[in-house]
Parts: structure tokens; C-alpha cells; sequence
């Protein structure tokens, strides 16, 4: 028989071979990812944590931070792990409360919706007293702070776009700030069902609906079909999209109806576009100057919107970056003025090309949920400020209105997620985590993360355990059967909090074991369910059959169509209800960065005003690898240019520098330098690179990182006052041939054991 398991690239079948279990591509899936089928590469194996392991210095009492990823770890018994563990929470919880623990995780840990490490790890700290928390995420930190005060929540907006079979049918002119990139789309949060993007775009090809890609990369908008591509400078879409409503709004015939209706604040907008709060109009004109898209190019763009049904899509990406509310909002500003928001076909797209599920006909329902608790603790930090706290206990920072201050963070718990990859400027964040007193990681691999640890707890992998499967708008419950035995002594992080429980008595598995505790979740989601009109099997069945279809729930989906249809009916969860063009309570935080509408404010860094550095360096997502998991397979190295990450560089830039392809470069700025594998192209604009994140950052001695991690040179600074988001995407630097025999890459095996 058949046994399923699944991961955030998809679901994948287990079979049994006289070799030992083998993964397979999930047969119901059209366009299976590739990336999953190496979880089991033997090449993962000499990554993996054995065991309870304590780095040499801190096993002898000795905390000095200074030394973490610089000195041997000594592997040593559960217990001895386990009761160091226990002292160091008491201690620190003692002299200085639980406000000196930061609970850390990243949401991509696991698929299953039991041994999600995240839920684990909160839910152990809320027994002992609770924690300081991050909110938000690296993806959308400045989108999830802004959305709720314009038209609703990140969530609902992700679970919420109209569905690929609506857009083919009614939709004539498809534009995309960013692209809809299909290496993006692999994943969904919590697991992808039928991979379903390349051939929602295959249909709008098919549809004859007209598609634009304005971004500074060609490739990342594939349809089997004609896409027009406009350049544009990286960070200045805020400024074309403003040039857009400008014409939109100025030229006879404009239609106001729906902004009458179904939006606040549209005069406020208009005399922004108008230039009479600033007195600067922002015409084509202007916006050519600052985004190098041609005059006429933005008047016979914003002709074809007015003219058809149309939707305006921008990528993730773009708020990633210095100001990142300010594409979102001219965004929801340009779709608004346009007047088809929850038109069939029409509106606009938060995301189309970020996950899997944008776009999804399946039904939207609740999954199964492992309690956390609560947490008695009030402070914390939008996540990407992670360097900020630990460097500057007692120092202020806005967020959302409010002033708030850094806690005193003496223990850092990490279970789930690998801050080493994502975090902007790490040789920052290295200097930051040398000042907590202890650190303790649950991980099953040595990632960066891992070696720069005091204590770290090897974790089990999804297929080391049985665990449900289940995401919102992907159509499937999994019954993920434990496919291999635990590595070594590995646990699951719900075996491990269990035992550190019983040393503080409290209670944190209710006398159930993982099993029961899932029938127990699966059940009450169940109960749910059935109040919905879902009809799920027993635990029993479900355990049985491996595999639930919901797919007889699929229901196409425009969005915002109730909205739409009757606005007082159904409001939108904003103060006013409506569409909030201009939001009169971010006004009121008096941010010059994010005043109460959508603003052009130029970056950080950019080409605008580049000097010394005068590439714009784009760190996207990669196409063999989640973020940095699994980096070190088969899959993902074979995708390596010269054994480093490839680095994309326009054909006239490589020139200049006397690069070619398949070069070994070095990119370099005033916050760090790292090596990359140079790829020649005329895909990319000139003045633009493009490095994926996600190769295991490997520090040299000299402060090189020998295996191209983006973050190496990211700037590690708010997007605004406001949201204090990522802003990865604001970055220059420049790149240069590397000269000499290449450093050794040594992240990916085990740190020195004693």
C-alpha cells in the first residue's frame, strides 16, 4: 500500500524498495517539485546532529560568547544535555525573568501540523512563564503591518485571490510588478497539493490574455507565451504605479464611482497625484526619471488598464525593501482608481507567483491546531529586528504607532529555522549573538545556526515520525507515516520539551502521546469541520486511507466580489469598512517614512544616487531548495556555477569587469564580501544582479563568505517606522573576477566533536 508524506514542496509517496523506503513524485499532481525527493539523500546523512552536543568552553561553565562557532562542541549523554538545559532556564529566569528569553522558530520547520517546531517551542516557554515573541515575517514584514489598515488581513488576503480558471475566462491584460515567479510557487505553508501555477499561466496564455512583466529580471514570468518585459530600476515601482494613477485619474472619462463607493481618502490621494501636498506631480514624467521606464511607455500602459479588464499583480519582493509599505499601497491606490476591484478578472494580486495556493479553487478551511497556550509575557520585536535586540537592550523603536523598547535578552531557544540564512548584514548578526549567555538549539543539521549554539539538541526529520499534513486552500489532509527510524539518537522536539517539562513539573502533554495527541487535533478539526458542511472520515479512516481528498469543495473565487457586491453587507475588516486609500490612523503616528497614504520615498540605496557600489543587488528565493533547507542535496548542488550559488549579471556589466561566464566571482560592499558563480545574461537589466538566498553562510577567517550567502551584504535596517520590515531587496555592490585558488567550502559537514 501506498504511504503518503508531506512537505512544504508537496506530496510525495513512499515506497518500499529492496533499497530501503523510496520518495516518488505524488501521482494526482501535474507538475510535481523536485526539491522534496532529496530528503533522503545519503549526501544529508554527514550533516546531521547525532547527538546532544555542548560547545567546549560553556561545558566547563565558562560563557563567553565570544567564542560561539570558534571551538569544538563535546557530545554528551540526553540527560547531561537536558539537565544543563534546565539550569541555565532557571537560572536566567531567576536573576532575570522571563523577559530575558527569547523564543525563536521560523514557521517553514515542518509540514506536519503536530511536530511543527514553532508550536512546540512556544508552547513549552508559555508553561514556564512565557517569553519575549517575534511577529510578523522576513517575507512579508512590511505588507502583514500594513494590510489590515487598507483592506484586510495578509492571511485572509493569501487564502483570498481569485482563482487561475476565473482570470483565464474574464481577464484581458495581466501586469505584474515582479513577475509571477514559478520557482516561488513549489511552496505553500504547510504543504503544496497540486502544483497548479505553471498551468494557471499556460491558461492565460491560451486565453489570449495579455501579459507584462515590469520588473528588472525577464525570467521570472513564463507563460508558454508572449510576455512583454519592461525594466524597471529596482525599488522605484511605488513610482510608476503612482505615474499610472496619475494618467488613470487626469484623463477625461475617468470614472470616480468606485472610489465614491467603496473607498476612504481618495481626495487626500488625488492631491498627492496632482502635486498639491508636496507640489510635485507625479506625471509619466516624473516617474521615467526615477524608474527608467519611457514616458510613452507609462501613458500607453495606463491606457490599456483603463481599457480592459484588467489586474495589477505585485510580487512579495517589492515590500522586502527600503519603504516596502509603499508598493502595496500604490498598488490597492492604482486597482482602486482603475475601479474593477472584485470583478471577475479584474482588481489586483498580492502575491500571484509567491506560494503555491494564490490562485486556489480549493476550498478554504481551517486545519488541525496544536495549542500553545498563553504567553504572560507582552514584549516583542517585529521579527527581522532580531540583531537589534540582542545588540541594544533598553533602546526604543516604532512599531504600528507605538514606542517600544528592546527587552535584556540573556537565553536564546531556537527550535525551528536557520537565522544565519535569513537575517540581513550577518556579519551584524554574528556580532549580536555573541552577547546572550547561553543559546540552545533544536536542530537536525549543523547549519550556521547550529555552530554558533551552546547547546544543541539533534531533532528528527518529517520522515523520522508520523504527524497529519494539512494546508489551507490546498485540498488535501495527509496521513504522514513515519517512513525511516530517527537518526542517531535524535528526537522530536515533542519528546524533548516533554522530558524539560518534567524537570520545572509542569504539564505540558496532558498524559497523551504524540499519537493521541493527533487524533486529538484531527478530531476537533474535524467537529469544525462538520459545522462548515466538510464531512472529514474518522482518525481511524483517515489513518487507514493515507489520504483525503477535499477536492469536491473547490468553489472558483474572486476576490473582494462580496465586498463588491454590497459593501454593507460585507465590510471589509478596516476602521472604516472600506477600501482606506488614505489611513487616517497611520497618519496619526506622524511617520515622514509612512505618512497616512501611498508615498514615493526614495531608498535607502539605489541607483538613483549610486557612487561608490553601482550594482543593485536582488536576493530572491531559489529554485533547488526551500530558503536554505537542503541546501548541501544533490539537487541543490547540482545547481551550483563554479561550487558556489550562481550570481546573474547583465551581459554589459560582465563586460566591464572582465567577467565571463561560469567565472568565480566576488561581490563586495562596505558590509561584507562573499563568492558566487558568475551566469552572463541579457535577462537582467543592466545595473542589476540577482544571487539567491540560501547557501549555508561560510565566514572565512578574514571575514569572507566563501558560499555566496546574499545576507553577507544586505543592509540590516528597517523598511520604516512603521512596520520595521526586511528590507533585503535595498542593497548595492559591486563584483569583481576572483582571483587565486578558491577557499575550500566547509559548512557542510559536522563542526569539530571532542
Amino acid at each position: 500500500m501506498t504511504h503518503y508524506t508531506a512537505a512544504h514542496w508537496g506530496i510525495y509517496e513512499v515506497h518500499r524498495t529492496d533499497q530501503g523506503p523510496e520518495l516518488r513524485p505524488f501521482a494526482r499532481d501535474p507538475d510535481p517539485s523536485p526539491i522534496g525527493l532529496d530528503q533522503l539523500d545519503p549526501e544529508l546523512k554527514r550533516m546531521r546532529v547525532a547527538r546532544p552536543a555542548v560547545r567546549e568552553s560553556f561545558l566547563r561553565g565558562e560563557r563567553v560568547g565570544g567564542l560561539r562557532g570558534r571551538e569544538p562542541f563535546v557530545e554528551v549523554p540526553w540527560d547531561e544535555a537536558l539537565d544543563l538545559v534546565a539550569r541555565e532556564l532557571t537560572r536566567v529566569r531567576s536573576e532575570h525573568g522571563n523577559r530575558a528569553i527569547f523564543g525563536g522558530s521560523y514557521g517553514w520547520s515542518s509540514a506536519g501540523r503536530f511536530h511543527h517546531a514553532v508550536g512546540q517551542v512556544h508552547r513549552f516557554l508559555n508553561l514556564l512563564g512565557g517569553y519575549v515573541r517575534s511577529v510578523d515575517s522576513y517575507s512579508l514584514g512590511a505588507g502583514r503591518a500594513l494590510l489590515p489598515h487598507l483592506v484586510t488581513d495578509m492571511d485572509d488576503s493569501n487564502a483570498s485571490h481569485t482563482s487561475w480558471s476565473v482570470l483565464a475566462k474574464h481577464c484581458q491584460l495581466f501586469v505584474s510588478f515582479g513577475g509571477v515567479p514559478l520557482k516561488n510557487t513549489q511552496v505553500s505553508s504547510s504543504g503544496a497539493g497540486r502544483h497548479r501555477v505553471r498551468a494557471g499561466l499556460k491558461s492565460l496564455a491560451d486565453a489570449g490574455v495579455r501579459c507584462v512583466n515590469i520588473s528588472p529580471v525577464r525570467d521570472n514570468f513564463e507563460t508558454g507565451g508572449d510576455v512583454e518585459w519592461i525594466p524597471i530600476r529596482p525599488n522605484t515601482d511605488t513610482a510608476l504605479m503612482l505615474a499610472l494613477a496619475y494618467e488613470v485619474e487626469t484623463q477625461p472619462g475617468f470614472d470616480r464611482s468606485f472610489v465614491d463607493r467603496y473607498c476612504v481618502g481618495y481626495e487626500t490621494v488625488s492631491a498627492y497625484l496632482r502635486g498639491q501636498i508636496d507640489g510635485v506631480a507625479k506625471t509619466p514624467a516624473w516617474a521615467a526619471q526615477i524608474t527608467g521606464v519611457p514616458v510613452e511607455r507609462i501613458r500607453a500602459l495606463a491606457v490599456e488598464l483603463r481599457s480592459k479588464r484588467s489586474i495589477v499583480n505585485v510580487a512579495w519582493a517589492l515590500q522586502r525593501a527600503a519603504h516596502g509599505e509603499q508598493p502595496f499601497w500604490a498598488l490597492i491606490t492604482l486597482a482602486s482608481l482603475l475601479g474593477q476591484i472584485g470583478l471577475p478578472g479584474g482588481g489586483y494580486g498580492l502575491g500571484y507567483g509567491a506560494m503555491n495556493a494564490h490562485g486556489s479553487a480549493h476550498a478554504r478551511i481551517p486545519g488541525p491546531v496544536f495549542p500553545q497556550g498563553q504567553n504572560a509575557i507582552r514584549d516583542f520585536i517585529p521579527c527581522a529586528r532580531i540583531a537589534d535586540l540582542l545588540l541594544q537592550p533598553g533602546v526604543e523603536y516604532t512599531y504600528q504607532g507605538e514606542t517600544r523598547s528592546y527587552p535584556d535578552i540573556r537565553f536564546v531557544y531556537w527550535a525551528g529555522g536557520n537565522p544565519f540564512h535569513h537575517h540581513q548584514d550577518l556579519h551584524r548578526l554574528e556580532r549580536a549573538w555573541q552577547r546572550p549567555e547561553t543559546i540552545v538549539v533544536h536542530e537536525q543539521w549543523w547549519t550556521p545556526t547550529a555552530r554558533r549554539a551552546d547547546i544543541v539538541l539533534p531533532a528528527t526529520t518529517t520522515l523520522e515520525r508520523d504527524d497529519i499534513g494539512f494546508a489551507t486552500r490546498e485540498g488535501f489532509y495527509i496521513a504522514m507515516k513515519q517512513a525511516v527510524a530517527p537518526y542517531a539518537e535524535a528526537r522530536d522536539d515533542h519528546a524533548i520539551f516533554a522530558a524539560l517539562a518534567e524537570r520545572f513539573g509542569v504539564d505540558f502533554t496532558e498524559g497523551l502521546s504524540p499519537r493521541q495527541w493527533q487524533e486529538r487535533m484531527y478530531r476537533d478539526n474535524a467537529t469544525k469541520l462538520a459545522g462548515l458542511g466538510v464531512e472529514l472520515p474518522s482518525y481511524e479512516e483517515f489513518w487507514e486511507r493515507g489520504l483525503v481528498d477535499l477536492g469536491t469543495h473547490d468553489r472558483e473565487h474572486v476576490m473582494h466580489e462580496a465586498f463588491r457586491r454590497d459593501p454593507a453587507k460585507s465590510p471589509l475588516r478596516t476602521p472604516s469598512g472600506k477600501i482606506e486609500l488614505y489611513s487616517a490612523k497611520i497618519a496619526s503616528f506622524g511617520l515622514d517614512d509612512c505618512p497616512g497614504y501611498a508615498v514615493w520615498r526614495e531608498p535607502f540605496e539605489w541607483l538613483g544616487n549610486a557612487d561608490k557600489y553601482t550594482l543593485h543587488m536582488l536576493s530572491d528565493q531559489p529554485q533547488r531548495r526551500l530558503h536554505s533547507q537542503l541546501d548541501g542535496s544533490t539537487y541543490s548542488q547540482a545547481g551550483k556555477v563554479a561550487g558556489r550559488e550562481p550570481v546573474y549579471i547583465n551581459t554589459l556589466d560582465a563586460a566591464a569587469r572582465g567577467i565571463a561566464d561560469g567565472d568565480l566571482v566576488e561581490l563586495f560592499n562596505d558590509r561584507g564580501r562573499c563568492l558566487a558563480g558568475a551566469i552572463v545574461t541579457d535577462g537582467m537589466m543592466p545595473g542589476v544582479v540577482r544571487l539567491a538566498t540560501g547557501s549555508w553562510n561560510d565566514f572565512a577567517v578574514d571575514g569572507l563568505d566563501r558560499n555566496a550567502n546574499p545576507n553577507t551584504l544586505t543592509l540590516d535596517r528597517g523598511a520604516s517606522g512603521f512596520s520595521q520590515g526586511c528590507a533585503a531587496q535595498t542593497c548595492l555592490v559591486d563584483v569583481r573576477r576572483f582571483e587565486g585558488e578558491p577557499p575550500a567550502v566547509e559548512c557542510y559537514g559536522p563542526p569539530a566533536l571532542l
